[in-house]
Parts: C-alpha cells; sequence; structure tokens
C-alpha cells in the first residue's frame, strides 16, 4: 500500500492531524514570541499558546480513542507480537523509563496568580523582551492569573551549575524520554494508525527539541547552555 493510498485513510489522517498541529502551533507561536509579546503583551501571548494546545491535544485524544484506536489496515492479525518488533520495543521502552526515573516533571496547577511583588527574577523575565535586532522593549509587568504547562521539566533546575546527568546527552531528556515511551509502544501494535500515532511523540522531540535550540541560539525566550 503506497504512501498516498495511506494518507486517504481517516483513521491515518487523524493519527497525523492532531500532532502535526500540536507541533505547528508550538513552532508558530514561539519563533514569533518576541513579535507576539512586544504588540499583545505576555498575558495574551500565553493565553493563546494555552488554549491553542490546550484544542491541539483535545484533538490528539479525542483522534486516538474515537478514531485511531485498533484502526484498520492491520500489520498482522491473530498472532503474537514479532519478535523483532518485541526486541526493538524493549529497547524503546528501557531508555524511555530510564530516562524518565531519572526526571520526574514537577505536576503544577495550568493557572496560577502573579502579584507585583513577586520575587525581582520572576518580575525582570516577564517585563523585558529581547528582538532579533538587539534592541530592548519594556513590558510592564502587571499581576493577575498567569496560564503555565502542567508539566515542569525545568524544576530546581540551576542554570549556573555544571551539566550532568541525561543532560550531557540531550538538552530535552524530558521530551525524549516521552518519545521513546511512545516509540517503544508503537511496535508492539498491529493497528497501523495506532502504531502512528503513538510514533508521533518522538517527532514532537525531534522537532520541538530542535527549534527550541535554535530560539535560545538566537536569545528568544532563553539562553543556550554551553
Amino acid at each position: 500500500m503506497s504512501s498516498a493510498t495511506l494518507l486517504t485513510k481517516p483513521a491515518i489522517r487523524w493519527a497525523l492531524g492532531g500532532w502535526s498541529f500540536f507541533i505547528a502551533e508550538n513552532f508558530v507561536l514561539s519563533e514569533n514570541r518576541t513579535y507576539l509579546i512586544s504588540n499583545f503583551g505576555d498575558d495574551a501571548y500565553h493565553y493563546a499558546y494555552g488554549t491553542l494546545s490546550t484544542a491541539a491535544m483535545t484533538s490528539v485524544f479525542y483522534g486516538y480513542f474515537r478514531k485511531v484506536k485498533n484502526a484498520e489496515p492491520l500489520l498482522w492479525k491473530g498472532q503474537a507480537v514479532p519478535l523483532g518488533a518485541k526486541a526493538l520495543s524493549f529497547m524503546c521502552l528501557s531508555l524511555g523509563l530510564g530516562m524518565a526515573s531519572q526526571i520526574p516533571p514537577k505536576l503544577q496547577i495550568p493557572v496560577h496568580f502573579v502579584s507585583e511583588n513577586d520575587n525581582e527574577n520572576t518580575i525582570a523575565t516577564s517585563a523585558t523582551v529581547v528582538d532579533t535586532n538587539a534592541t530592548t522593549t519594556t513590558v510592564p509587568a502587571q499581576s493577575g492569573w498567569k496560564v503555565r504547562c502542567p508539566f515542569d521539566f525545568t524544576d530546581n533546575k540551576d542554570t549556573n551549575s555544571p551539566v550532568h546527568g541525561l543532560e550531557r546527552i540531550t538538552r530535552h531528556p524530558g521530551l525524549w524520554s516521552f518519545g521513546l515511551l511512545g516509540l517503544g509502544s508503537a511496535f508492539l501494535v498491529p493497528s497501523l494508525p495506532q502504531r502512528v500515532w503513538l510514533a508521533m511523540p518522538s517527532m514532537v522531540a525531534l522537532i520541538g527539541g530542535a527549534h527550541t535550540d535554535s530560539r535560545f541560539r538566537r536569545g528568544m525566550g532563553g539562553e543556550l547552555s554551553p
């Protein structure tokens, strides 16, 4: 079956579509972070980011449970998982679980209240935006409710400490542990659409991690560690 034929199947489109939307909206918004914050403010940027990310993940999980799970075509029927698939799954799951065990993310409420009297570092971070032409735009710090990711993969990370642990291998161990766990699970299922869906987190890690590094090298949203 050709790739063009596969892409005509609704289940494959749902498997690819939700994750592709998630990758695209993260890429576009973060790439234009400086412009959006300068023109619309930090709050508007994060509200838009949170809203679009929530919509993308809603479509991802709706597609999985209603359109993708156990959908045809099947790679095998009525037989045990092939030995090669088991071996590949074992390697990916072992790496993914090993990485995840060393970097458990902090769970946090997706919204939090920030006052004008919060610590200076928080205010300075939210109040200053540096664009690509090395000019500085000051955005007044305001109190109010802020949107944040429910999983904090950078909890307790000291940017001044030397590189250690998994960060000697990758700058994005959280993303790659997530991607490897999905990839390992994908090898164990016969449904091709379901396998595509489970493999997509590895594309999130690959594209998202590379784009984050690219932005940080340009001073957009952070600095790249040595």
